[in-house]
């Protein structure tokens, strides 16, 4: 059944109190026309729980801007959702096309900093959030009592002589959730086995993110990417306010996990409008995602924290070869990929996160 302004409704009842159903919870197809956006396919998602998001087929099926009861999830660059056409593949010409978003996708065969691997130079964070989705199904459907909205598309990452990958992603919503699921399976579509490297970029950004919010983890170990990172190490749950001239700070986590491989990370902010508290988690298999990146990046402007499950770190493709933790698909291999992304509004609600994570690790 769904929970809507604090009470439970049967199909029935809803359909009897609207027109049409997009009166309380949609997902509808737009397109981006201004600027450098112009052309972009987009598509309008709301639950009716005051959780509302924008899901790109034309940016790789990202997320860009997500709200909760008018309070923003994500982090926006000043970058926009430039269309892909103006992607600058080379170094790290990714940037100038990161629109933050609650979500960019890394991959499909590379992820992380620029470098040269098997004599090919290879940009940072690879081509799949610059890829438009075809066979873009938009649609929604009841389930017994429950609503469900969807965006599903598809992503492929090709080159003759080379690579052949396709990414298949659904992103869906039940009416009166405040959650987000996004299931994935990428294929190999090819002969020959290909490098498969795969990071969500997951940007939260103000007002959740904010002075004294905290990032929670059941963390096992964690290892500072360099020497800046290194600086200040201990505080790396940490939230300040902005900092001028502050340096970016990445950090590899080492997760705990359930014994069926599932996990969950967190960002809180108990402080929230008069401590009534906001947060967001993120629940995945470390099965399918082993690592866990976090990005803390607390400047003037760029004043986001990246949590980002993936199948590898961010030094690049060359190094990842040279350690043996490259990760490959075999011909016809498929792998899958699914994660749950909800919303917290109260402390009670906060408290019961920081209790299953600290049991996660226990």
């Amino acid at each position: 059944m769904a929970k809507l302004y604090g009470r439970e409704y049967t199909k029935n009842q809803i359909l009897e109190l609207v027109g049409d159903i997009s009166q309380v919870c949609y997902a509808k197809p737009v397109k981006l026309t201004d600027g450098n956006q112009e052309g972009v396919d987009a598509v309008l998602v709301s639950t009716g729980s005051g959780l509302s998001f924008m899901v790109l087929p034309g940016r790789g099926m990202g997320i860009s801007n997500a709200d909760f009861k008018g309070s923003a999830l994500g982090w926006m660059s000043s970058t926009g959702e430039i269309a892909s056409a103006f992607y600058e593949p080379e170094g790290l010409g990714w940037l100038r096309g990161f629109y933050g978003g609650l979500l960019a996708t890394c991959g499909l065969t590379y992820i992380g900093a620029p470098c040269e691997d098997n004599g090919e130079e290879l940009g940072l964070h690879g081509r799949a959030s610059y890829t438009p989705a075809r066979n873009v199904w938009v649609d929604g459907k009841w389930d017994g009592d429950d609503y469900w909205v969807w965006v599903q598309g598809k992503i492929r990452e090709a080159t003759v002589f080379g690579e052949n990958l396709v990414l298949t992603r659904k992103i869906s919503a039940k009416l009166g959730d405040s959650k987000i699921f996004i299931e994935d399976t990428v294929e190999n579509l090819g002969f020959e086995r290909t490098e498969h490297m795969f990071l969500y970029h997951f940007n939260i950004g103000f007002p959740l993110l904010d002075e004294g919010s905290e990032f929670i983890a059941p963390s096992i170990s964690v290892t500072p990417r360099d020497e800046e990172a290194a600086v200040g190490q201990e505080d790396y749950y940490k939230v300040s306010a902005p900092v001028p001239g502050y340096k970016e700070k990445v950090y590899y986590h080492e997760l705990a996990s359930l014994p069926d491989g599932s996990t969950k990370v967190g960002l809180i902010n108990r402080n929230f409008n008069n401590k009534q508290g906001l947060g967001i988690y993120i629940a995945y298999s470390k099965k399918e995602l082993p690592n866990l990146v976090q990005w803390k990046m607390v400047g003037q402007g760029h004043y986001v924290m990246g949590i980002e499950p993936a199948n590898s770190w961010v030094s690049g493709r060359d190094l990842a070869r040279k350690d043996g933790t490259l990760k490959y698909l075999e011909p016809g291999e498929k792998r899958s990929y699914k994660l749950e992304i909800g919303v917290l509004e109260s402390q009670e609600e906060i408290e019961k996160l920081t209790r299953e994570i600290k049991a996660i690790k226990e």
